[in-house]
């Protein structure tokens, strides 16, 4: 289970860089376009698998392709838009995310429930070629000429450091204790990390992530917070629906439903907050997006099997939607905000793989729980939640302590 959600996050975390600093140099369009086509190509493939392995080889691919298509979307609609307008767009980016997300899980659920388990896949094909329509008809070309950060040897170290270490964290956690293979992937992970960053630095303005970014200190403290917050978030959203359907015996139809407040709350919060963090800087949204998003999690700890929909599990994802729907819009336009606009298809890029690079390593960590049955599962699942809710508490404290009012290009 942690290798289906991993073998796509994995490649998006690793190539989100690359993918940034690909369409900075070719072209977004073109790049959007590319990314949107290989990941249908990679649905149909993990449609038709036979098999485990080469359903997690279509998954690899399709991760390849989101890392193509995310970063140049957002990336366009920051060259498109400047000041409120901007937060406004970025808003309603998030706010359409969202709103997909709140399709997703229902008509998954009841795609399996009712057809066979392919379909979740097949479904991706009309809304790809839908996509690459609209934007090769709507959508204009954007690029900077003096890109030159196709970096290769940076974009191969890091996918396999990130790989390295996510496969020893996994054995570690499902094992539930340390072995001689897990210590030697996370030890090869962090040495790899380690040349990577070496390459980045010798390669300067030309790396695809250039290190020279990290010296601001709201760049720094913008990234960590998507880092914890991401993390956390990440993790229990992954073990809520999971919960549900193992202890609560939910449907998958029924899960899907339940995680409903998650999104709809989210895409009608999200353009307002994109366009007030304009107005009054993103400090204080993201100070007290993640605590409450934390005291979300914290709610959560009454989940229990047979309790009340309404009286446990609506507050607690309630509460966390709208920490998120808080801290979202506020996050994505600070962190384009805090660079050279010729580096937003980077920075788009770095910020995204910092927040799949999270969920990442909190799937990798959650095998204990996900391997759990019953009082067990649920008591994990309640450790899991307050370790969750104390990385949201330090996501909050990295913005009131390292990210300052006002610093978006405009008011420097």
């Amino acid at each position: 289970m942690q290798w289906v959600v991993n073998a796509f996050t994995l490649p998006l975390a690793a190539l989100l860089l690359l993918g940034g600093a690909l369409g900075d140099h070719f072209g977004r369009r073109a790049l959007l376009v590319i990314g949107t086509t290989l990941f249908a190509l990679a649905s149909l493939a993990c449609a038709l698998a036979p098999s485990l392995t080469l359903l997690l080889v279509g998954r690899a691919g399709q991760g390849i392709g989101a890392a193509l298509l995310l970063p140049n979307s957002l990336a366009l609609l920051n060259a498109a838009y400047t000041g409120d307008r901007r937060g406004r767009a970025v808003g309603i980016w998030a706010a359409a995310g969202a709103i997909t997300a709140a399709a997703a899980p229902l008509l998954g659920g009841w795609l399996i429930a009712n057809a066979d388990w392919p379909t979740i896949f097949y479904i991706n094909l009309p809304l790809c070629l839908g996509a690459i329509l609209i934007a090769l008809r709507f959508v204009p070309e954007s690029r900077d000429p003096a890109a030159g950060r196709t970096d290769y040897p940076g974009a191969l170290l890091v996918t396999i450091g990130l790989g390295a270490l996510t496969y020893g964290l996994t054995l570690w956690s499902a094992h539930q204790k340390p072995d001689p293979i897990s210590i030697t992937a996370i030890i090869a992970g962090l040495a790899l990390t380690a040349a990577f960053l070496a390459v980045e630095h010798r390669r300067g303005d030309k790396a695809m992530m250039p290190l020279t970014m990290f010296s601001d200190h709201s760049f720094v403290g913008l990234n960590l917070l998507t880092f914890l917050l991401y993390g956390a978030f990440g993790g229990a959203t992954l073990l809520l629906p999971f919960v549900l359907i193992e202890a609560a015996r939910y449907s998958p139809v029924q899960a899907g439903l339940a995680m409903l407040p998650l999104p709809i709350v989210i895409a009608l919060a999200s353009p307002q907050m994109g366009k007030l963090a304009t107005r009054i800087g993103p400090r204080w949204p993201l100070v007290i997006g993640p605590t409450i998003v934390a005291a979300g999690m914290l709610l959560g700890m009454r989940i229990v099997p047979g309790q009340s929909y309404w009286i446990a599990i609506f507050p607690a994802i309630s509460v966390m939607a709208a920490g998120m729907a808080i801290a979202v819009a506020p996050l994505t336009t600070a962190v384009l905000a805090s660079v050279d606009p010729r580096h937003t298809g980077t920075a788009s890029g770095l910020n995204s793989a910092v927040s799949r690079t999270g969920g990442l390593i909190a799937t990798a960590l959650l095998g204990a729980v996900l391997a759990a049955n019953g009082a067990a599962l649920i008591a994990r699942f309640h450790i899991a939640l307050l370790v969750t809710a104390a990385v949201g508490i330090s996501a909050s404290a990295c913005a009131l302590l390292l990210v300052r009012v006002g610093t978006t290009p405009e008011r420097r």
